[in-house]
């Protein structure tokens, strides 16, 4: 393990509905002493609407593209935890932007874990169109594959969110080879 160094890139947490991005960035971020980011909350912001409006007056596809924009401007900040909603990893850009600019956290959870979580949920707009556990189960099919090709996986489990932030601390250390100064210990 090197020498202390402080946080040169953003860390990126991706993963599914449910994960615990949001909950685990902000113990995570507090703890690094950096920035927490919501990348629906930046869009919501620069949108001036709802991701539910959005989804529901432009689509899925305007939403990607508002999105791609948002998680690029804020990957050329200084670094901050970041984290983006489900489906943004699965643009290419996006991915080659993180690998540019961040170090990608895949939270990886099972289906069980995610139903729960997300149930009775109505921002979701994705989980608003049929039998959320089906939905989940299919996204985990076309997505799992492609956020294995994250820097680092943490498998996420029915845990506190500040076990979860220490075991995603300590996976990124260990992929960045250098101990990180802590705004808490």
């Amino acid at each position: 393990m090197g020498p202390e160094a402080p946080l040169a890139r953003s860390v990126v947490l991706i993963g599914l509905m449910g994960a615990g991005k949001s909950v685990v960035g902000r113990r995570l971020a507090n703890v690094l002493g950096v920035p927490f980011v919501d990348a629906d909350a930046a869009i919501e912001e620069a949108a001036g609407c709802t991701i539910a409006e959005i989804f529901a007056r432009f689509g899925e596809p305007a939403f990607r593209e508002g999105e791609t924009r948002v998680i690029s401007r804020l990957l050329e900040g200084p670094p901050c935890v970041l984290a983006t909603g489900g489906g943004a990893y699965m643009n290419e850009d996006t991915r080659q932007n993180i690998a540019a600019h961040g170090t990608a956290i895949w939270l990886k959870a099972d289906l069980d874990l995610l139903v729960r979580r997300t149930a009775g949920r109505s921002h979701r707009p994705l989980l608003n169109q049929g039998d959320p556990r089906q939905i989940l189960g299919d996204l985990m099919a076309r997505r799992y594959p492609v956020y294995a090709g994250a820097d680092v996986v943490v498998q996420v489990s029915d845990e506190s969110p500040d076990a979860t932030c220490r075991r995603v601390l300590n996976a990124l250390i260990g992929h960045l080879g250098h101990r990180l100064p802590l705004a808490i210990p």
